[in-house]
């Protein structure tokens, strides 16, 4: 896949992954799945997918604005992306990044990092 083609497919992944869907994200992210929040917690798959279903159940949904958003591909079948949020509900800005792997022809979040941006 040519590398703009790529950067907009991981792109509208990550944006999948924002909207905080618990089939999309179960689809997503692999099974070994980690995440290091920008609260400074880590998180694995299924803590994400139990936090997503306690979101719907308190009608709580996160709406971003994507800055800076940039791929490098690591290897045929590694992608880090790396970019900028701004979280509307209360303006806090972070830093993120994300590793993804290519698993049997799709590709899935393996790793996520938040840090705020002060």
């Amino acid at each position: 896949m040519e590398h703009s083609a790529l950067e907009a497919h991981i792109f509208n992944l990550e944006m999948r992954l924002m909207r905080y869907v618990y089939e999309e994200m179960e689809e997503l992210l692999t099974e070994d799945f980690l995440e290091f929040g920008s609260s400074g917690r880590s998180f694995d798959k299924q803590m994400e997918l139990n936090a997503v279903k306690a979101m719907k159940s308190a009608n709580h949904s996160i709406q971003y604005t994507v800055t800076d958003f940039k791929i490098k591909v690591l290897s045929a079948d590694i992608v880090l992306a790396t970019y900028q949020t701004l979280r509307h509900i209360d303006g806090n800005r972070s830093l993120r990044s994300s590793i993804w792997k290519l698993n049997h022809g799709s590709w899935q979040m393996t790793f996520h990092q938040g840090t705020p941006k002060t």
